[in-house]
């Protein structure tokens, strides 16, 4: 058994390299993504670094009998001539699968999302392996977490740590739908501590024309939600649920018809911190997942698997910081292309 590892740019040609050097039959063992050589690696560039491995007889000098690795002992002559053994047809699809799934890994899916996804393809498919077969095949895998809802709930909430973006991302979602002239929203800014939040969120509903309503404790939070007369996005304080005043909007929440929660966590979060957030608010009972800046982090797998584990739909995409061109409703096809780390978001808005 040969094997050789090879350096390139992207899978794609890492892959076709394989296949000149090493031949068809090559088997991909893996892909990572490495530091480039030189000062290439020291400012940061990375390349594909492919490993494969093919059955090969060993070269040796004119007239010496060679044995390969599973065949018998022929005579050569100035070029060694080593019968190949047949492989099986399941060998050659096998590798195609494989080879698949090293370019999914590559990409920064974890090695069993990438199976699965692998796993829907026909051999044909997995021997084509164009970029939007993949891309679909993906899409089809997550389609059962995203949470794209027709319409509203009666009072849409939003809560996270601090600094994820939850006031953006709600000034987004307005902007869009003002845009667009369709759902009448309100704005509820529950955030008694942070005083920069409500009057950002202040601007914006000064500039899309919506009512704004503050609440500072959970009696005038009651009011505010009692005097909307539609839809209304709440901004909550990046507070933990079992600080006094997030519990006492939450006590008010309860007695309320219609509520769907939003968690919202940025992209570049570590799995485990993921997995922390989601047991600190399950308490609130989120029943959907905001995924925020996209744009600042390199993968946002880490963050995409610990809401796989807890089964939660995500909601919305988020990347950078315009208002409203910078959300995105997590379509299996958008939720796809962020976890391929594809700059080009589908193009819709919300609702």
């Amino acid at each position: 058994m040969h094997v050789k590892r090879i350096y390139a740019s992207t899978v794609r040609d890492a892959l076709n390299s394989a296949r000149e050097q090493l031949g068809d039959g090559a088997l991909v063992l893996s892909t990572e993504l490495v530091p480039a050589a030189g000062w290439r690696g020291w400012i940061g560039q990375r390349v594909v670094r492919l490993t494969a491995a093919a059955e090969r007889g060993i070269e040796s000098a004119e007239g010496t009998a060679v044995r390969s690795v599973d065949g018998p002992a022929v005579s050569v002559g100035r070029h060694v001539a080593v019968e190949r053994p047949r492989r099986s047809r399941n060998s050659v699809q096998g590798d195609a699968r494989s080879g698949v799934i090293a370019r999914l890994t590559a990409t920064g899916l974890d090695p069993a999302l990438a199976a699965a996804v692998a796993g829907r393809l026909s051999d044909a498919d997995c021997r084509g392996g164009s970029d939007q077969t993949l891309r679909r095949a993906l899409a089809a895998e997550v389609e059962e977490l995203c949470g794209v809802d027709n319409e509203f709930a009666r009072y849409e909430v939003f809560v996270g740590p601090p600094g994820v973006g939850k006031t953006t991302t709600i000034a987004k979602i307005a902007a869009q739908e003002v845009a667009a002239r369709r759902s009448p929203l309100s704005l509820v800014a529950a955030d008694a501590f942070r005083a920069g939040a409500i009057e950002q969120l202040r601007s914006y509903a000064h500039v899309m024309g919506l009512p704004l309503r503050v609440a500072r404790s959970g009696d005038e939070f009651d009011q505010a939600l009692a005097g909307t007369r539609q839809t209304a996005l709440v901004d909550t304080a990046g507070r933990a649920p079992s600080d006094d005043g997030i519990r006492s909007l939450f006590n008010v929440l309860d007695r309320k018809r219609g509520v769907r929660t939003h968690l919202v966590m940025a992209a570049d979060t570590s799995a485990a911190t993921a997995r922390r957030l989601l047991d600190r608010y399950a308490p609130l009972k989120p029943a959907r997942v905001v995924i925020t800046k996209l744009d600042e982090s390199e993968s946002v797998m880490p963050v995409f698997d610990a809401v796989r584990e807890r089964g939660l739909p995500v909601s919305y995409l988020t990347a950078g910081q315009r208002v409203p061109e910078d959300l995105w409703r997590a379509t299996p096809a958008s939720l796809a292309a962020a976890l391929l780390r594809e700059s080009a978001m589908e193009a819709t808005t919300c609702h």
